[in-house]
C-alpha cells in the first residue's frame, strides 16, 4: 500500500502531470522538457528524479545526455492509472499548449514532428 501511495503522490504535482503528457510523445531529454514546460533545468531535473523514483519514468544515459520515457507499469493499478492519464491529459488545455511547444521545438531540432491528433 505504501508503494502505491508514493506512486500516487508523484502525480499530485501539476508539473509532473504535464511531464507525463509530454513523455507520451516518446523519449525526451531534460532540454526538450525544459523548452516545452518553460522551466529551468534544476526544476525539470528535480521532477524527473521524483517521477523516476516513484516508478513512472525510466531513463537511459547516452554520453552526457539522459533520456526519459514512460515506464512500463509494474502493477495493474498503475497500468490503469497510466492508461487514463495518457488518454485524458490530452484534453487538458495547459497540457495541449505544452505539447504544441514541444512539437514546435522538435521541428527546429530537425527531429520527427508531432502528430497534432495525439
Amino acid at each position: 500500500m505504501e508503494v502505491l501511495a508514493e506512486r500516487l503522490k508523484a502525480l499530485s504535482d501539476p508539473t509532473r502531470l504535464r511531464v507525463v503528457r509530454l513523455l507520451d510523445h516518446g523519449e525526451l531529454c531534460v532540454c526538450d522538457l525544459m523548452e516545452a514546460l518553460d522551466l529551468p533545468q534544476s526544476k525539470v531535473s528535480r521532477h524527473m528524479s521524483f517521477l523516476k523514483k516513484s516508478g513512472w519514468v525510466t531513463s537511459r544515459r547516452s554520453g552526457k545526455w539522459v533520456y526519459y520515457s514512460l515506464a512500463t507499469p509494474e502493477d495493474p493499478i498503475q497500468a490503469r492509472i497510466s492508461t487514463v492519464l495518457r488518454q485524458d491529459l490530452k484534453q487538458v488545455p495547459q497540457a495541449g499548449e505544452d505539447y504544441q511547444r514541444l512539437c514546435d521545438y522538435l521541428k527546429t531540432k530537425d527531429q520527427e514532428t508531432c502528430n497534432q491528433v495525439d
